[in-house]
């Protein structure tokens, strides 16, 4: 199995620096990234290049114009949508992912919509510490997606120095 059955999408970023994280993670792991827009900065490859992201180019990326779009493009190719949310339904931990599976982290600021949840058939999240509010949105789409990757058998094979 590969990581090209798992996907990550970044709903409406608001800070190009953790999107920017996000996409280096999935370069290094395999994972096409779905960038669900509109974005708060401009998520042109030339901005990102600007920015200094080097990955941009070993990154596979899928852009939507919408989340209507989205929505359609992941219903008729048969993904299953999960969020990564703060108020997901379950631990990451006790999610069973599948193949094919869509990991959707919210916007920074506000998470995901209403019709967001309602399209999708899980929400998932990263038990924390009580009375501490969130993870940077990175740091938890790094941490659902290694769990995910993990029980589908979808890391990258070992390189030829073993590592």
């Amino acid at each position: 199995m590969t990581a090209a059955m798992l996907r990550l999408a970044l709903y409406q970023p608001d800070i190009p620096q953790n999107a920017g994280t996000m996409i280096r993670l999935c370069a290094c792991l395999g994972v096409t990234v779905d960038i669900v827009e509109p974005a708060a900065f401009d998520v042109s490859d030339r901005h990102f290049r600007r920015s200094g992201m080097d990955y941009l180019e070993r990154a596979a990326i899928a852009r939507h114009d919408s989340f209507a779009a989205f929505d359609a493009w992941r219903r008729a190719a048969g993904h299953r949508l999960i969020l990564a949310e703060t108020d997901g339904a379950t631990t990451h931990t006790a999610f069973a992912f599948q193949p094919g599976d869509i990991i959707m982290v919210g916007r920074e600021s506000a998470g995901v919509l209403p019709e967001v949840y309602a399209a999708a058939q899980a929400s998932v999240h990263v038990p924390m510490r009580f009375g501490l509010r969130s993870l940077n949105v990175a740091v938890a789409a790094a941490i659902v997606l290694g769990e995910a990757l993990r029980q589908v058998g979808g890391y990258p094979a070992a390189r030829e120095d073993g590592r």
